[in-house]
Formats: structure tokens, C-alpha cells, sequence
């Protein structure tokens, strides 16, 4: 296969929007870690603080990692156009594979991210005593009674 000038270009706004979308996946982290804070040295703390605290600890590392092999998969993209300019046709193949290996492995670290995201509201949810007390089932098959007209 040929690697020409648009070959690397046609990955340079995906991966422009995905850097995007994990520093803002960064700063709202960094929100909620800076809240979680405030709310900790005012005396504010409840039983799922520490949990709140390990899984941020580890959703914040994950975006570090999604934003450095993004970041990477980027350089490589620039070094790949790099290479079709000077014309180092087998050089090319390897980095432009090594972007896109980047690229992978960070979006799969974005799942990840995700499921954490995801483990955290369900402790959240699951403190909440209005869901405890009913489900979904329970209030579709007669659950609540139905107020008539």
C-alpha cells in the first residue's frame, strides 16, 4: 500500500476531536476532584468518599493515558507526512501502523475510562433511597397505584 499526503490527513481531525474530547473528560474530573476537596475540608464526608476518591484516581490516570497516546498517535501522523514528503516510503508504513496502534489502544483505554465513569454513578445511584425502595419492574406491574381522570 501507498501512503501519500492523505492518508495521515484523513486521521488528523479524528484524532483532532478526540484530544478534544478527553481534555474535556479531563477538566470535568478536574471539577469534581476540586469539589470532592472542598467538600472533604469543610467536613462533609459520607461513606462513599473513599470509593469516589480511588475510582477518580484511576479515571484520572486513564485520560492521561488516552491524552498521551493521542497525543502520540498525532506526532506520528506529522512524521508520516514528514516521510511522504521525503519520500522514505518504508519508514512510513511502520510509524503510520504505529499511529493508528496508538490511536487504538488509546480509544480502548477510553472504554475503560467509560466503565469507571459508569461503576461510579451506579454507587451514587444506588445511595439514593427512592431507588432502593422501588425498580423499574415494581413500577411497571402495578408498583404505583394510577390516579384516575
Amino acid at each position: 500500500m501507498e501512503i501519500t499526503f492523505n492518508t495521515p490527513a484523513l486521521v488528523f481531525p479524528a484524532i483532532s476531536l478526540l484530544l478534544l474530547a478527553y481534555t474535556n473528560r479531563y477538566l470535568a474530573l478536574a471539577n469534581l476532584i476540586r469539589k470532592l476537596h472542598d467538600e472533604y475540608m469543610r467536613g462533609e464526608r459520607n461513606h462513599l468518599l473513599l470509593k469516589q476518591i480511588k475510582i477518580l484516581r484511576v479515571r484520572i490516570n486513564l485520560v492521561r493515558q488516552m491524552q498521551t497516546l493521542g497525543v502520540f498517535s498525532f506526532l506520528c501522523c506529522v512524521v508520516t507526512m514528514y516521510g511522504v514528503y521525503k519520500q522514505w516510503t518504508s519508514l512510513n508504513s511502520y510509524v503510520f501502523a504505529a499511529s493508528l496502534l496508538s490511536l487504538l489502544a488509546s480509544l480502548i483505554i477510553s472504554l475503560l475510562e467509560i466503565s469507571q465513569s459508569t461503576k461510579a454513578l451506579e454507587w451514587e445511584l444506588s445511595d439514593m433511597e427512592e431507588l432502593e425502595k422501588s425498580s423499574f419492574f415494581s413500577d411497571l406491574w402495578g408498583g404505583k397505584e394510577k390516579k384516575d381522570d
